[in-house]
């Protein structure tokens, strides 16, 4: 399964130093020059010279913005020894002043940006935790996910997946955490971890079921012992291949949006979550039943977090994702799983303007079309 983040189709808050970032600066610079000697001898601009080291302190590091700064102080007397419009010591002053606060914010932007570079390091390696690479082909099916941080310097949230190969074909999950923040981080992978060795181990869907229910509850009570006041729940919806049952999948939904299926019929959309969320299985009549449901050699499932289905764009519509896929279906190969979530996730980006609200998580999976791998005997 290829894995990428919503930091390939963002730019992040804090933009690292470009190449040509001088470039402003320094056209600003002669820009002052070229006006104050091209206008009149009332208009004085030289005291525009200000914002040049301004300027620099934005764009550049501190060496060029100290550079840009003395060229600044440099360039005041030198215009006024040529053109002699300057205004006074005053506007001198000011230039001075301008130059010398330039370096130190650009020392604090400095620092600002290798803090942030350093929690995105961090932030990157609970991803890779959370949400592991798979490799192509892994437990007989092909898969593609993408994960879109409402937080892009987080880069990490409380969307999860995963595709596990196991014995009795592979199981792939996609969950929703309630809440936002680390506690919501945490939740995930207590989840992801209980799945991994659940799915491997058991062969009945619904005992996997029971042990994600039993493992928040934990997760739940520790998170209350260290003062977390609110409880949390999680929609997700869990699809088995059976070796066994080429044409069919099982599926349990806690809650979820129902699964959409792209293939050459078109697209459909399994049953949505009757069922309760994760953790809530108390307060309803048990856990969701696990439901037996064809699909085609050649149909693709995608599963999506509400991230997507409730993208707004500026006027608050919400993203048609049935649409999208409907148009999608008359195109060659769109039932790649890699194409698929590249389709969506790309027009979910361009809905809602690169705005997100939520973290959003989407994965592809269908059967393997080469030869069998993974498949654990």
């Amino acid at each position: 399964m290829r894995e990428r983040s919503a930091e390939t189709q963002q730019l992040p808050l804090v933009v690292q130093y470009g190449h040509h970032s001088w470039l402003v600066p320094a056209a600003l610079l002669v820009m002052v020059v070229v006006v104050d000697g091209l206008t009149p001898h009332s208009f004085a601009s030289v005291s525009w010279l200000v914002l040049v080291p301004v300027v620099a302190a934005g764009l550049c590091g501190p060496l060029l913005t100290a550079v840009f700064s003395c060229l600044s102080i440099a360039a005041y007397p030198a215009l006024d020894s040529i053109w002699a419009k300057s205004q006074g010591m005053e506007d001198f002053l000011l230039v001075i002043a301008g130059a010398v606060l330039a370096v130190p914010v650009s020392v604090f932007r400095a620092q600002g940006a290798a803090y942030v570079r350093h929690l995105q390091g961090a932030a990157e390696t609970t991803r890779q935790v959370v949400l592991r690479p798979v490799p192509p082909g892994w437990g007989g099916v092909d898969s593609a996910a993408r994960y879109l941080a409402a937080d892009i310097e987080a880069r990490v949230g409380g969307d999860f997946y995963d595709v596990v190969a196991t014995p009795y074909g592979a199981r792939v999950i996609l969950g929703d955490v309630q809440g936002k923040g680390l506690p919501a981080v945490s939740t995930a992978a207590a989840l992801v971890g209980c799945f991994r060795e659940a799915a491997f181990q058991e062969e009945d869907l619904a005992t996997v079921a029971l042990r994600l229910e039993e493992r928040l509850l934990r997760q739940n009570r520790l998170s209350a012992r260290l003062g977390e006041k609110e409880e949390r729940f999680v929609t997700a919806v869990i699809v088995w291949f059976p070796d066994d049952e080429p044409g069919e999948i099982r599926m349990v939904n806690f809650g979820h949006d129902g699964p959409h299926v792209l293939g050459p019929a078109g697209v459909r959309q399994l049953p949505s979550g009757g069922g309760a969320p994760i953790g809530l299985a108390q307060l309803a009549s048990g856990l969701p039943e696990v439901r037996r449901l064809r699909l085609g050699a050649d149909e693709t499932v995608l599963i999506v977090s509400d991230g997507v289905t409730e993208a707004r764009d500026r006027q608050g519509a919400f993203f048609g994702l049935r649409a999208h896929l409907e148009r999608l279906a008359g195109l060659p190969g769109a039932a790649e799983p890699e194409r698929l979530v590249d389709e969506v996730a790309s027009a979910v980006v361009r809905h809602t303007g690169g705005r997100r609200t939520d973290d959003t998580a989407l994965i592809a999976v269908r059967r393997s079309t080469g030869a069998p791998m993974d498949r654990l005997r």
